[in-house]
């Protein structure tokens, strides 16, 4: 994340730049002309985290310069956080200050907020947290109406709850997520909702037909993009993330999915029957109709073993947020399959991040 002021009134001309160079990585494919999302150009980003400076007996919000990883850059001001985190930083910071037993070797301070309003606030400790912190958390949690977690070395303290309940628009539509503290949440709330409306898009309705979905995280994409289909079978590893995809499965009715805890190699080994499982054991793969594929891989992209899986189904929704790797990964899929649809979501405004969306379409399959 750049500790540069952001130029709100020259975003336009900055995301047409960024838009552009990501776009010409691509050129030896000829793809589509990108669709381009824009952000908001401020207080966007539902997610931040910073260390808490002690300087003679006052503390303040800092941040480190990558070219200066020592120096700490103090911040007052963070206008790229959603207004909610903006509003209740000098808040915040005010009632540390105020209270020794709060402040006392605290040494990061981190915010998870939802586009519906919920806040988490999780206080991170060099110190052990005690019966008297409890109180003095709990009592704050209460004048700021906000839910605290403490945090030092091997002890967890969850006032309330560890989670933000989200809520969602998208289309005439609205989905609930609960969103829990460590667990991976796309950080710009907006054009997450966007990047989901655009997927739904791709692939139509398909009610004879079934989803497979890899990286499914907490159920992000997963509950809105089921009901286009008649089943879902999802993966995902991380038990965290499974936890809350069932959980948020449930908040919104959705009783057609799977969730599996396995990595995409596993299921592939179990969908060409070369291994059994036992987490397969109550689910029949040759019961699964399944023609189109949605991926959101991490940063590294998808393994061979990946590419080779998704390149037998009809329909690839390829959720990146690294072009580099989407190149790699295009320049095998596109032998097989052609890019029918390019999205660009500036979901990190002022860096050069960019996510993107591909949809392809198999070349010999119907």
């Amino acid at each position: 994340m750049s500790l540069a002021p952001i130029d709100v009134n020259n975003y336009s001309t900055i995301l047409e730049k960024k838009a552009n160079e990501v776009s010409a990585l691509f050129d030896d494919l000829a793809l589509p002309s990108p669709t381009i999302f824009p952000s908001e150009p401020e207080h966007y980003r539902l997610r931040a985290e910073f260390r808490l400076w002690h300087d003679n007996g006052d503390a303040y919000y800092a941040m480190f310069d990558p070219a200066e990883p020592k120096i700490p850059v103090r911040i007052d001001q963070f206008p790229i956080a959603s207004k909610a985190i903006y509003d209740l930083m000098p808040t915040l910071l005010g009632e540390l200050n105020g209270n020794i037993i709060l402040s006392k070797r605290l040494f990061q301070v981190e915010f998870l907020s939802t586009l519906s309003g919920d806040m988490l606030v999780s206080l991170i400790y060099h110190r052990r947290l005690d019966e008297e912190w409890e109180a003095s958390a709990r009592e704050l949690a209460t004048k700021l109406d906000i839910q605290i977690i403490g945090r030092s070395k091997k002890q967890k303290l969850v006032l309330e709850r560890d989670y933000v309940v989200e809520v969602l628009p998208i289309g005439d539509e609205q989905y609930t997520y609960k969103q829990f503290e460590g667990g991976f949440t796309q950080p710009n709330g907006k054009l997450n909702a966007t990047m989901i409306g655009w997927a739904k898009s791709q692939v139509g309705d398909n009610q004879d037909q079934d989803l497979l979905e890899l990286y499914c995280g907490n159920g992000n994409f997963t509950a809105p993009l089921s009901k286009h289909f008649r089943k879902v079978l999802a993966t995902e590893i991380s038990k965290t993330s499974v936890k809350a995809a069932h959980e948020n499965f449930d908040l919104n009715g959705i009783t057609n999915t799977n969730v599996l805890r396995m990595s995409s190699e596993e299921l592939t080994s179990a969908l060409n029957k070369e291994r059994s499982f036992r987490r397969l054991a109550d689910i029949n793969l040759d019961d699964f109709n399944i023609k189109t594929v949605l991926v959101d891989p991490p940063r590294a992209g998808l393994d061979e073993n990946t590419r080779q899986l998704i390149s037998n189904f009809t329909d690839i929704v390829y959720i990146s947020c690294n072009p580099e790797t989407l190149h790699r990964d295009l320049q095998i899929l596109t032998k097989t399959h052609a890019v029918q649809a390019f999205a660009l979501f500036d979901q990190f405004p002022y860096t050069h991040h960019m996510e993107c969306g591909i949809f392809l379409k198999s070349r010999d399959k119907p």
